[in-house]
């Protein structure tokens, strides 16, 4: 599992293709890219802003690639996530999960996005043309994640 912070831009083509190259026996790749958009509930953006803890939020996400793990058999996971300044269009967020087959592949992916939206130690702020604010949590986000809330596969009893 291949995690970064960057304030660089990334190719998501050779992300891929490396991952691939990792992961010889996967059946199943599935990506997400999130990118900044160019309207906000309240206007035009015209740039987020992104901070994080060094530390702190490199641990939050292995603790979310570390549940995925436990929850699904993955072959490979990469997770670049951007910070600083970013414009509309740009692309903040890369998951690339790699499986045998693709419903884990498919599953592991939303659950790892829903966790990075919920549990992931980033704040944004947007900037328009003439204020900025910092992005409250949305309730709506956490709504979504509720879905993983269940219990982690146990393990089996001794006999």
């Amino acid at each position: 599992m291949i995690l970064s912070i960057q304030t660089t831009d990334f190719d998501v083509g050779a992300e891929i293709q490396q991952l691939r190259r990792f992961c010889p026996g996967a059946g199943a790749l599935v990506s997400f890219l999130g990118t900044v958009r160019d309207m906000s509930e309240e206007a035009a953006l015209t740039q987020l802003w992104i901070e994080h803890y060094p530390g702190m939020t490199e641990k939050s996400l292995e603790a979310i690639l570390e549940e995925a793990r436990l929850r699904w058999p993955l072959l490979g996971v990469r997770v670049i996530h951007r910070v600083g300044a970013l414009a509309p269009g740009d692309a903040i967020v890369l998951v690339i999960v790699a499986s045998a087959h693709r419903g884990p592949a498919f599953e592991a992916c939303e659950f790892i996005m829903d966790y990075l939206k919920t549990r992931a130690m980033f704040w944004k702020k947007e900037r328009f043309p003439e204020k900025e604010g910092w992005v409250d949590a949305r309730t709506s986000d956490e709504r979504i994640a509720q879905r993983w809330r269940k219990d982690l596969p146990s393990e089996p009893e001794a006999t």
